[in-house]
């Protein structure tokens, strides 16, 4: 193995057990290893693969390490590095998952969980104000999010609305120079979004479903990590009954409290629905779509950025995941909020990220140490 390899992988082996925070902190952290410090990328370079890492569908951060990897090392880079980077997250987070599973009914765990779930139900919310705050004057963004939100509450599927999404905006940027305002509203009112939600059914559970799921979560996850989340809850929750919102909230509370990406919560979700097994295969479908989008874009990567209609339809579908977000933290949120104490815990955890305070990991700890207090002192 070459010299350039072996720094390759223990700098991203590094990151992988140390990113927390989420991905806005873990691609700090990458721009202070190889732009900094190791001088592998210049400024434009990284900013270069940071954005065509956020207009692929797939985990950012993820692509942005294996986008470096490739330029590092090509091919084996590419593949190595998105393992070293993903493998720390998803060990420990199958750690996590088996103590789940040993030791979810006792009473310490149970406090630990009354704890967390309003932290985390704050940090959606933070992450959701954070990036409707720089958009909020994009009338016709925010008008598809709030379409998106609508339609997500009302039971439509989160593909649906992110293509219906993403083609709506497309198709109003588009024209909206040459028509008239009744027939724009008569474009919202016709838009793919108009589609009836497929019916609930109750399939057993098997690995072969497990990784289709996931799949298609990791081909169409756009915008930010929390988009995988309106997946698992339309069809792990509601499509197949494999899951309850109480165990998806548990599940992210476990992605927030990790390092690395936050869509190793399909390492948590594939091990307490299936074990080991499903751990892994939950986890290649989830990130395999990365790879792939990475492999096919690096070479592409100045047309792609130039090309004016291709960004304009992410765009749209960058808003419609926004109105996702909502969507998944609106339905959600009774499972976190029970009582006034909840509710209350929930504020002040809002009220210390906008004041940037405290980081998502340290307000989960801080979520546990209030769930355990209450559990054996508060009777």
């Amino acid at each position: 193995m070459s010299d350039s390899i072996k720094d390759l992988l223990l700098s991203v082996l590094k990151l992988g057990f140390t990113a927390f925070g989420g991905p806005a902190a873990a691609i700090a952290m990458m721009r202070q290893e190889f732009v900094l410090r190791r001088k592998w990328l210049t400024e434009d370079e990284f900013f270069d693969f940071m954005g065509i890492s956020a207009i692929i569908p797939g985990p950012n951060a993820t692509e942005l390490v294996t986008h470096i990897g490739y330029k590092h090392a090509g091919w084996v880079g590419m593949i190595l590095a998105g393992l070293c980077y993903i493998i720390p997250a998803m060990a420990i987070v199958m750690i996590f998952a088996w103590a789940y599973l040993q030791f979810g009914t006792l009473p310490a765990l149970t406090g630990i969980l009354y704890g967390i779930k309003p932290m985390v139900i704050a940090i959606l919310i933070s992450a959701l104000i954070g990036m409707v705050k720089p958009r909020i004057k994009q009338s016709l963004g925010m008008a598809v999010s709030i379409i998106v939100f609508v339609g997500h509450v009302f039971g439509l599927g989160p593909v649906v609305l992110l293509l219906g999404g993403g083609v709506l905006y497309f198709l109003i940027q588009t024209i909206r120079k040459n028509i008239n305002k009744n027939a724009l509203l008569a474009v919202f009112l016709g838009s793919p979004m108009a589609i009836i939600a497929m019916s609930p059914n109750q399939i057993p559970f098997s690995l072969s479903r497990l990784f289709l799921v996931f799949l298609k979560a990791g081909a169409f996850m756009y915008g930010s990590g929390y988009v995988l989340l309106a997946f698992i809850e339309e069809d792990l929750v509601h499509r197949l009954g494999w899951l309850s919102n109480a165990q998806l909230l548990d599940a992210i509370a476990v992605g927030q409290v990790t390092p690395g990406p936050l869509a190793t919560t399909a390492t948590f979700v594939g091990y307490i629905l299936g074990g080991i097994p499903a751990a892994l295969l939950a986890t290649l479908a989830m990130f395999l779509p990365g790879f792939i989008f990475v492999a096919l874009t690096f070479p592409v990567l100045a047309y792609l950025r130039t090309y004016a209609r291709l960004k304009s339809l992410l765009d749209g579908v960058n808003f419609a995941a926004l109105g996702l977000m909502a969507g998944v933290t609106w339905n959600i949120g009774a499972e976190a909020i029970v009582d006034p104490l909840s509710g209350v815990i929930a504020l002040i955890a809002l009220f210390i990220l906008w004041r940037n305070w405290l980081d998502a990991p340290w307000l989960i700890l801080a979520g546990g140490v209030i769930g355990v207090i209450k559990a054996f002192v508060i009777r």
